[in-house]
């Protein structure tokens, strides 16, 4: 266990103890949540990557968590593809919880037509009040959403925008086997900013597999620096990270 601030770092020692673990502390949070915040919704953010699996059957599957009451958004969505895609981040949520738990609402981050209008929008609905929770990972490049080093901005003055995608990032979908080759993987996408992510009361960060490994010890290990941007979440008031042993490996050899 690592602290440093608000932040938190376990290694599990197989990814569905890892699973199992980042899913008792978003119930715990949710359930805290609820208790807490009387006068509207709880409203959580969710990624959607295969890295995000465990936590969501987890949650899914509870039965303690009242959903109605739970007001949810997500995090990215690529630009170009057909909106009934399966590797469409709402698509992936949808099959995963959205449509597997009773959400109060659900507001789906769709960036088809006017792009700027769909995201001045979407900003509109997320500043309308505070995020309780939000559910995140973290890419090879160390991206948090689609935040890759490129174009992350420790400062950035936007809730949400388009952004180009990396080399690294893009393969990332393959790897995960979202996609067949890179050629697939659309090369634009929106995003919501690291402002926005870290404006969050709490995040739990799950993150399993080798491939992740270098991004993991960056996070921890390395400096808080845009060139490897989630590690902003060592700066975050209770930011919690959830490792496999395969992800966490470099960590527990450093």
């Amino acid at each position: 266990m690592a602290r440093h601030l608000g932040f938190t770092c376990e290694i599990l020692d197989s990814r569905e103890a890892m699973g199992r673990a980042a899913g008792q502390a978003a119930e715990s949070l949710i359930l805290q949540a609820l208790d807490q915040v009387k006068d509207r919704l709880v409203r959580m953010i969710f990624a959607a990557a295969p890295s995000q699996n465990e936590i969501l059957a987890y949650l899914a599957a509870s039965k303690k968590i009242d959903w109605s009451r739970i007001e949810a958004f997500h995090m990215d969505e690529y630009i170009g593809l057909d909106k009934d895609a399966p590797q469409g981040f709402g698509n992936f949520l949808d099959a995963h919880i959205f449509q597997k738990v009773p959400f109060a609402k659900i507001h789906y981050l769709r960036p088809q037509g006017d792009v700027g209008r769909s995201l001045e929008n979407y900003a509109g609905l997320l500043k309308a009040a505070p995020i309780d929770i939000c559910l995140m990972g973290i890419g090879e490049n160390g991206h948090i959403a689609f935040n890759d080093p490129a174009v992350a901005d420790f400062k950035d003055p936007k809730v949400v925008k388009v952004v180009g995608l990396d080399e690294v990032c893009r393969n990332q979908q393959v790897h995960d086997g979202c996609f067949k080759k890179l050629e697939d993987v659309p090369s634009q996408a929106v995003t919501l900013t690291v402002p926005m992510l870290f404006s969050a009361n709490h995040i739990v960060c799950t993150v399993p597999a080798a491939t992740k490994a270098h991004a993991a010890r960056m996070a921890v290990l390395g400096p808080v620096a845009e060139s490897c941007p989630s590690s902003i979440l060592r700066l975050h008031a209770d930011a919690r990270l959830f490792l496999d042993n395969e992800s966490g490996k470099e960590i527990l050899d450093f």
